[in-house]
């Protein structure tokens, strides 16, 4: 292995955390989040009181659905992670293509929907949000300076070689 393959660049180690913060709020869905919020009747329009004849049904499918949502997010999570310390790490172009178009449809989707719905979440929902953007804009400045960086090759055009 050289020394360029063992090197951790920003939007690597930017993209793991932002990794890292889907790992533990998967985890927070699983494990801590109450089946209703305060935000939840407030969306609804409805007392919490209103809820009662139904608050067991209702509380155990909550649950459920919280369950599944959160070991999606986790997985995604997970999976961001693998993704910062292989192919993305080594600037592989696909591998950004696939963390935009993860992000997007991931945490980026969620803080927009948290922002539609007025929830209480949403400055924390989009700062995960930045965090995966930073990484990106990252990844696009690294390559350009690697870019830039190149020798020429023997014919006098630029070369692209390992990042």
């Amino acid at each position: 292995m050289d020394v360029q393959s063992r090197t951790w660049p920003p939007s690597s180690i930017v993209l793991v955390l932002a990794g890292i913060l889907l790992v533990g709020t998967g985890a927070y869905f699983i494990i801590l989040r109450p089946p209703l919020l305060p935000e939840d009747t407030r969306f609804m329009g409805v007392a919490a009181a209103q809820l009662d004849p139904i608050r067991p049904q209702l509380e155990a499918w909550l649950t459920n659905v919280f369950w599944v949502l959160g070991g999606y997010i986790l997985a995604t999570g997970v999976l961001t992670v693998t993704l910062a310390a292989t192919s993305f790490r080594q600037h592989s172009p696909i591998a950004a293509v696939g963390a935009v178009l993860g992000g997007a449809a991931s945490i980026g989707w969620m803080a927009a929907v948290n922002f539609m719905i007025g929830s209480d979440f949403k400055w924390v929902l989009l700062a995960m949000t930045l965090v995966w953007a930073c990484s990106l804009a990252l990844f696009a400045w690294e390559l350009r300076q690697n870019l830039v960086m190149q020798p020429a090759s023997s014919d006098g055009q630029k070369s692209y070689g390992d990042a």
